[in-house]
């Protein structure tokens, strides 16, 4: 598994690194006073501070086996968000546009998005665009592939705008002599919504879908948590913790890093409303506590099939200052699930 840890402004480095990496983009928006609907705590501002094989060399207890019940659960929970991402994944075209908001510490960012797609195979292109402003400072983040290079934008902050540039060819050509299923695209690898929803596939494993209204629609409200043993490999101060007979507990994880997920997903058409990622806020140490939403993503306005402009994925940027991070992205490309 790849995490990449962005360098962001000092003021939120750390916990925003999370929500901005890896497919963890950030926050959502409101949605109270349903009760059916996942908790909406990430909307209130705290009133002060707030207190290659991923298993080697991993000394973790085995978890306790599961019950039949639980093994059907589970898979339908699996089933359902493989079948989101091979919706977005096979469309012709794709748009959706997305409000986000998430606590980092005591300060609540928030923003709006956007991500297009459009073609199949090697034609397939997409733009994904996110916008979050805290109270003085703004996060920008672009990814566009245009079918020869993938561009990553980044400007944090204060700290100086970033632009990387990687050989879409070449990711294809190590993803076809990893003989990966998807490597004529290689999209759910490069960015964009697709990427993200591999990774939380990857980084997590799914436990149950319960059948609930979230805005009036029917969804399936898919929950999951950590696959534990990736935990102190991506966390190293938590590797210790992870040998106890105890294991690691939510209390366990740093302030700012998510410990369980919940994607709701239509009943319907099996695209995702609404990703949310949970855990206990404050500052460390903390006791056990009822997980609430630190950061929500969710999703509006979406379209398959339709018309897209095809300007959207013609980028060029000012190149002074690009670094090309093709060589590092091939050597540490690897499978995910």
């Amino acid at each position: 598994m790849t995490i990449r840890f962005l360098a962001t402004s000092p003021r939120f480095r750390g916990p925003l690194a999370w929500l901005m990496a890896a497919g963890l983009v950030v926050a959502g928006w409101g949605g109270e006073g349903k009760t059916d609907q996942p908790a909406p705590s990430v909307y209130r501002k705290p009133e002060g501070p707030s207190p290659r094989d991923p298993l080697e060399g991993l000394d973790v207890p085995p978890p306790p086996p599961k019950t039949v019940e639980q093994e059907d659960a589970a898979a339908q929970a699996e089933r359902i968000v493989l079948s989101a991402s091979g919706v977005i994944a096979k469309a012709r075209s794709f748009s959706v546009q997305f409000r986000q908001k998430a606590r980092v510490g005591d300060r609540v960012l928030v923003g709006t998005g956007r991500y297009l797609q459009s073609g199949l195979g090697e034609d397939q292109r997409f733009r994904f665009d996110s916008t979050l402003t805290g109270d003085t400072e703004t996060f920008e983040y672009t990814e566009v592939s245009d079918g020869l290079f993938c561009w990553t934008f980044r400007h944090y902050g204060e700290e100086p705008a970033a632009l990387q540039r990687v050989d879409v060819r070449r990711i294809r050509a190590k993803l076809a002599e990893l003989k990966a299923p998807d490597a004529a695209d290689g999209a759910s690898y490069l960015g964009g919504l697709q990427r993200m929803i591999r990774l939380v596939r990857h980084t997590f494993r799914f436990t149950k879908a319960t059948p609930i209204d979230l805005d009036e629609q029917p969804v399936w409200l898919v929950e999951g948590s950590w696959f534990g043993p990736f935990v102190p490999i991506v966390i190293p101060q938590l590797k210790e913790q992870a040998a106890t007979p105890e294991g690691i507990q939510p209390r366990h994880f740093p302030d700012g890093v998510p410990c369980e997920i919940r994607i709701a997903v239509g009943r319907n058409d099996l695209l995702p409303r609404r990703i949310e990622w949970l855990a206990i806020p404050g500052r460390r140490p903390v006791g056990d506590a009822p997980l609430e939403p630190i950061a929500v993503m969710d999703f509006h306005d979406a379209e398959i099939n339709g018309p897209v402009d095809a300007t959207a994925f013609f980028y060029q940027p000012a190149i002074e200052g690009m670094v090309d991070v093709t060589d590092m992205t091939v050597s540490a490309l690897g499978l995910m699930r």
